[in-house]
């Protein structure tokens, strides 16, 4: 399969967030109930615009189509995007704190393909550059396997509380750098 790596820019925004509403939904589906889903979709998943200013989140693309999704970053927040309240912008000391992987999505008729991985490896590559000596992410449940292959541990449960007494399983992960 052909596709390309490339920084988003702003006038990707439209098109990842129809790509995170489907990833989520249809890929999710194993790990998660509808009401969760649909809950994350409103108060956490999204388009972090920080990450993108930054020129650290990447889509992948196949014939004008992205496909794929996942950025890391320097700043404090391990997850959310724009509309989520919880959010720390400052930024990380690259020698003593990690940087963060985050938002990786890839629409369902490319899962399983190599996407996540070739954009996780490029962030990897970019974060160590940067001068980062580890990294840690906030995985869904569907990701933890994904993130495992790549080398990442689960340090612990989180349980994140998404509206109306719903709450969202995740594990916070992380990695050393060589």
């Amino acid at each position: 399969m052909d596709y390309i790596i490339r920084k988003a820019n702003l006038d990707d925004r439209e098109a990842i967030e129809q790509l995170i509403v489907e990833s989520a939904r249809k890929l999710s589906q194993e790990d998660y109930s509808e009401e969760q889903i649909e809950a994350a979709i409103k108060t956490v998943f999204g388009v972090d615009t920080k990450l993108i200013q930054d020129g650290t989140y990447f889509v992948a693309e196949a014939s004008g189509k992205l496909i794929g999704c996942g950025g890391w970053s320097k700043r404090r927040t391990l997850f959310g995007g724009d509309q989520f309240a919880e959010r720390d912008a400052s930024e990380l000391e690259p020698e003593s704190e990690p940087a963060k992987i985050r938002a990786f999505f890839v629409h369902p008729e490319f899962a399983r393909k190599g996407i996540a991985r070739a954009i996780l490896s490029r962030c990897e590559a970019e974060a160590r550059a940067y001068g980062f000596r580890s990294l840690e992410l906030m995985s869904t449940l569907p990701g933890i396997k994904l993130y495992q292959s790549c080398g990442y541990e689960g340090t612990e449960r989180f349980e994140l509380p998404v509206g109306g007494g719903v709450v969202l399983q995740l594990m916070v992960m992380g990695k050393e750098l060589d």
